[in-house]
């Protein structure tokens, strides 16, 4: 679900969470953060995977899934999501993971298809031809302990692969401890983070052998159908656009209006204090939270001479499986996403994700609260660290909000995933470091 409204620059809301700004201010660590030191990401072998053949489960051949109009909707962008591990108490190889995803490809076999147009109405679709994922293995001159997380293009970034073909790629990163990088790289019209996260989890299930696969995909899209009779509101047409028909982005000159990432922490505490102060409990975690961000956003619109900054846009996603009541839903493969707004006039899903820079910013708000970042275990234990990743190029800001990996997280510490522009991140940080602390190797315990 996408919410779409103007910056608010007046200090009116009844959210009173910018006297909680003033609590703590401390220099931006955006400017003030060591970089890691350089290292090399050294490829060693690609190979490609195709789904496992099996008589009792015979693979579809070139079969054709048509993409929904939700599908539709998503501009042709790929997502990274990356999992850090440390060394394993016992020798492993890279063959278990790749044997293990050829076996999860059987029931994910999109994954190991490509999107294709339509030859007739030139639309995508998918086609199954298991034609399989590439695999990337790669061997990293650092350690775990050396990787600043909290900048992931100087970490995450590097263990990512690039998608050549296809519509996933993988890449497995050995360090120079011992310890391992899983990152994954996969087409967002394909599939949203749920869909991913149900096909990690299932791969790491087959990994561990030891446990039956949770999840099987659905590819069914005609649970997505219209419904029967059609209802047609004269507004739809202005509510969404095709994203072959948005303008390209302008060049910005100002570097301060460059798009980039940074990971922060947020304190179990400091979240329950956001979701007093929006309302005695009233909104949920990320309402509160989401609204807090907005007015910091706000703010340092109103700091600036740039008038594009006056006109940003936020939208909040949510997930649409919870508003479909067919059972099968829970296991629906693809995208799901609904779009309201607040005027008839506002630009749809496609332009939140395709524009910015043209009409002001636009950053969009998700909740990874189903992450499985602790039980993407492939047989070596769970992870120390994971998240979603936009890699450079972005048009649109993005912002996760994840559950902590640490052991010990049962009070509901977040990680938090922010794309934005670098002036705003530098607002945010110097307003609020009490809520925003940079995700370090401390808090990790590595």
């Amino acid at each position: 679900m996408i919410i779409h409204f103007p910056c608010p620059l007046s200090s009116s809301s009844s959210l009173h969470s910018l006297k909680f700004l003033n609590r703590v201010r401390s220099h931006s660590s955006l400017m003030t953060t060591s970089e890691a030191r350089g290292f090399h990401v050294t490829t060693t072998r690609k190979e490609i995977v195709a789904p496992a053949s099996s008589p009792l489960l015979p693979l579809p051949e070139n079969m054709i899934i048509s993409v929904s109009n939700l599908d539709l909707l998503l501009p042709p962008v790929d997502i990274n999501v990356c999992f850090f591990y440390k060394k394993p108490l016992y020798n492993t190889t890279n063959d278990v993971l790749k044997t293990s995803l050829a076996e999860a490809l059987v029931s994910y076999y999109v994954l190991a298809g490509e999107v294709v147009a339509n030859p007739i109405t030139g639309e995508s679709e998918i086609l199954c031809n298991n034609g399989g994922v590439e695999v990337v293995e790669a061997a990293a001159d650092v350690e775990l302990r050396e990787l600043n997380l909290h900048d992931p293009y100087q970490s995450i970034a590097k263990f990512v692969p690039m998608k050549v073909h296809g519509v996933f790629a993988i890449q497995i990163t050995e360090l120079k401890c011992g310890s391992l990088v899983v990152g994954c790289t996969f087409d967002h019209r394909i599939a949203d983070a749920y869909s991913m996260n149900m096909f990690l989890h299932s791969w790491a299930q087959i990994s561990r052998s030891d446990v039956p696969t949770s999840y099987m995909p659905s590819f069914n899209r005609s649970l997505l159908n219209p419904r029967r009779p059609l209802v047609i509101d004269s507004s739809v047409d202005q509510m969404y656009m095709p994203v072959t028909s948005l303008p390209l982005p302008q060049e910005t000159t100002n570097p301060d209006n460059i798009l980039t990432s940074r990971i922060y922490y947020i304190k179990a505490d400091v979240v329950r204090e956001l979701q007093t102060l929006a309302g005695n409990g009233k909104r949920t975690k990320l309402e509160s939270f989401s609204a807090f961000l907005w007015k910091l956003v706000a703010k340092h619109a109103a700091t600036t001479t740039d008038l594009k900054l006056l006109n940003s846009k936020l939208g909040i996603v949510v997930d649409g499986r919870k508003k479909l009541t067919e059972q099968e839903t829970n296991t629906y493969f693809g995208n799901v996403l609904s779009v309201p707004f607040d005027s008839p006039s506002g630009p749809g899903l496609s332009r939140i994700y395709g524009t910015g820079s043209e009409e002001g910013p636009a950053f969009v708000v998700s909740s990874g609260k189903s992450f499985p970042v602790t039980r993407i275990d492939f047989g070596w234990g769970s992870p120390v660290f994971g998240s979603y990743h936009l890699p450079l190029g972005s048009r649109t800001g993005y912002v996760m909000t994840i559950p902590s990996p640490v052991v010990d997280n049962s009070a509901g510490d977040w990680i938090v995933y922010l794309h934005l522009a670098k002036g705003q991140l530098k607002f945010i940080e110097q307003e609020a470091p009490h809520v925003f602390k940079p995700i370090d190797n401390d808090y990790l315990k590595i």
